[in-house]
C-alpha cells in the first residue's frame, strides 16, 4: 500500500484532537476546547462512537434504562431505534405506549402515531445517514415499511431466536443483511449496537465494514491500497494505533483502557474525509461542502457505558 502521509498523519491528528475536545467537555472546561478553527466551526463525530449523543442516548434510554427486559424486548427496542435513530421519535413513541415491547408492537396503531407527527411537520428520522427508502413491502411510507420490516423479523421470522444464537458480528451481520431495507452500512451498525447489549457478548476486533463515508476517507489517505481490501485498512489503524499516536508525539487518552475499535477506525475515516474537505480542498471527493456547523448544546451528557466493559470515566 502507498500512503498520501500528509493525510494519514491527519488521520491521527483528528482522532487525538477530537478525543481531546471530549475529554474537556467531561471536564467542565469552557469553549473553546481547541485551536483548530475547522473543528470549533463544524460537527464531528467523537473518536469513540459510543460517545456520540445519539449512542448515549440508545444506552441510557433504550438498553440500560434501569428496567429488565426480555432478550428479544431488548433487540427489538434496539432496532426500532435504530431503524428512525432519532431521540425524538423514541419519545414519541414511548409517551403513546408507555412502554416499547413486542407485545406492545401493533404496526397499525404505531403508524398511526407516525403519521400524524408527520402531518404536524415533525421529522421522525435522523438525518445523519440515510435509511434505505423503497417500498420492499408495498407501503409508499417509509417508516411503514420499516413497521413492516420489524414484524417480518420479530413477527413472522422470530429473528431473535437467530441473533442470540449467533457466535460473532458477522453471522449477525449476515443475518440482519438478509432482510429488504437494510444495506452493509446499516447491518454493521445495527449489530454494533445490539453489541452494547448483555443478550450478546462478540468480539469487536472480528469484523468491519467500511461505509460510504470511510470510503472516501480511505481514498484520500491511501494513493493505493495494493492488495488490502478497504476492511484491511480499517485493521490496520486499528492494530498500529498505538504506535502512530507515539511517532507523532500524540497523546490520545482512552476511556477506560479501552483503545478505539474497529468501528471507531472506520467511523474516523468518515470524519477524516469531511475534515480534509476544508483542510485539503483540492483533495476532491463526490461531497466538497460539510453540512452542519457545530452549535453547542445546553445540557451536559452524563456518559455511560456497556458494564461489560468495565469504563468509569470518574476513575
Amino acid at each position: 500500500m502507498k500512503k498520501r502521509q500528509e493525510v494519514y498523519d491527519l488521520y491521527w491528528y483528528f482522532a487525538c484532537e477530537r478525543q481531546s475536545i471530549f475529554w474537556k467537555k467531561v471536564n467542565g472546561e469552557s469553549a473553546p476546547w481547541t485551536n483548530d478553527r475547522i473543528l470549533q466551526e463544524y460537527k464531528f463525530c467523537n473518536s469513540y462512537r459510543v460517545n456520540d449523543r445519539v449512542s448515549q442516548y440508545l444506552l441510557k434510554n433504550v438498553i440500560y434504562n434501569g428496567k429488565k427486559y426480555s432478550n428479544e424486548d431488548i433487540l427489538f427496542r434496539i432496532l426500532l431505534f435504530k431503524l428512525f435513530n432519532k431521540e425524538s421519535t423514541w419519545e414519541l413513541l414511548k409517551y403513546n405506549f408507555e412502554e416499547i415491547t413486542l407485545k406492545s408492537f401493533k404496526i397499525k396503531e404505531y403508524s398511526k402515531v407516525l403519521e400524524n407527527a408527520i402531518s404536524r411537520g415533525t421529522k421522525i428520522y435522523n438525518d445523519a445517514y440515510i435509511s434505505c427508502a423503497n417500498k420492499a413491502f408495498g407501503y409508499d411510507r417509509k417508516h411503514d415499511n420499516h413497521l413492516a420490516l420489524l414484524n417480518k423479523m420479530f413477527g413472522e421470522d422470530k429473528i431473535q431466536d437467530k441473533i442470540v444464537n449467533c457466535k460473532t458480528m458477522e453471522e449477525a451481520f449476515y443475518i440482519i443483511k438478509s432482510y429488504p431495507l437494510i444495506g452493509n452500512f446499516m447491518a454493521y451498525q445495527l449489530v454494533t449496537d445490539i453489541n452494547y447489549s448483555e443478550v450478546v457478548n462478540w468480539k469487536e476486533d472480528e469484523f468491519t465494514v467500511s461505509g460510504p463515508g470511510s470510503l472516501r476517507g480511505i481514498k484520500k489517505c491511501f494513493i493505493d491500497k495494493g492488495k488490502m481490501s478497504n476492511e484491511d485498512i480499517i485493521r490496520y489503524m486499528y492494530e498500529h494505533q498505538d504506535e502512530e499516536f507515539k511517532r507523532l508525539n500524540l497523546n490520545f487518552k482512552r476511556i477506560g483502557n479501552r483503545p478505539l475499535q474497529l468501528i471507531d477506525c472506520q467511523n474516523i475515516f468518515c470524519e477524516l474525509d469531511k475534515y480534509c474537505r476544508q483542510a485539503i480542498p483540492d483533495l476532491r471527493s463526490n461531497r466538497t461542502k460539510i453540512k452542519k456547523h457545530y452549535i453547542p448544546k445546553k445540557d451536559k451528557i452524563e456518559y455511560i457505558y456497556p458494564p461489560k466493559w468495565a469504563i468509569n470515566l470518574k476513575n
